[in-house]
């Protein structure tokens, strides 16, 4: 309280109080000079900027270098710390599988895998999901040689408009890698937290059911094309602490194994 009796609002350091800033904004409607009082308190917001605790680093508010594993690949950005991940595959990386709708994390169109859970990318910083493996649905399948997930969509009439198909098929990616024998039910909660506005909910269960009992043969597949592109991944990770992928390894224990063969 101040000294006369009235509440005291000045704000810590000097700035605006609350009671000129409710003054100006009045006066500056009156008088048609909103930027002036905008800019007036950019100012203030400026000068009374509290220096950072000691040991503690400040990231922004401008661009700062960030570096993100995107499909077994390594980027290296430079983003503003409030940059989400959807801006970053999109904007940035030019992936534009994770399609922009509500941008609030309620739809779920923006689904990635983020270290081997279904999440939104619009509700994802970038910055904070540095080295962990993120995987878009750019990674699945490409024309030609659909992933099954992708071929059991299609055969089960499981899209119309397909705006919102990525981040399904992403979401029952998730579902599948950690449930590969699903019920129905387990199907119903994989795939709650993604909207359709089609109504093609039946067909994309369906399509999950009917493709569970294959996965495990793509997987296969998959692992070993994986293992190919391994040697040049590790090279790219390497550096930043990041760990080469479990198959490297082993692939060059074969490696060894041939040249002694021929040997």
């Amino acid at each position: 309280m101040a000294m006369d009796g009235k509440e005291d609002d000045s704000p810590p350091g000097g700035g605006i109080s609350r009671r000129d800033f409710l003054r100006g904004g009045a006066v500056a409607g009156a008088l048609g000079s909103a930027g002036l009082l905008a800019g007036e308190i950019a100012e203030a917001a400026r000068k009374n900027q509290a220096a950072a605790p000691d040991g503690m680093e400040v990231w922004g508010p401008g661009p700062v270098p960030v570096r993100l594993r995107v499909n077994n690949k390594a980027y290296d950005l430079k983003v503003e710390p409030r940059t989400t991940l959807l801006d970053v595959l999109r904007e940035e990386l030019e992936l534009t599988g994770a399609k922009r709708v509500c941008d609030r994390g309620t739809c779920g169109a923006c689904t990635v895998i983020l270290d081997g859970k279904a999440v939104y990318a619009c509700s994802q910083l970038a910055i904070d999901v540095q080295r962990q493996p993120i995987w878009t649905i750019e990674s699945l399948g490409r024309p030609g040689r659909l992933h099954p997930l992708q071929e059991a969509f299609v055969e089960h009439d499981a899209q119309q408009c397909g705006f919102c198909t990525p981040g399904f098929v992403m979401a029952a990616k998730a579902l599948l890698d950690h449930t590969p024998s699903p019920t129905l039910k387990d199907v119903h909660h994989g795939l709650s937290g993604n909207f359709c506005r089609c109504g093609t909910y039946a067909g994309m269960r369906l399509a999950v059911l009917a493709v569970a009992p294959l996965m495990g043969d793509e997987e296969e597949e998959e692992k070993d094309v994986k293992d190919d592109k391994d040697g040049k991944n590790e090279r790219d990770m390497q550096g930043d602490g990041m760990e080469p992928e479990a198959g490297e390894g082993k692939k060059k224990k074969r490696k060894k194994k041939r040249r002694k063969g021929h040997g």
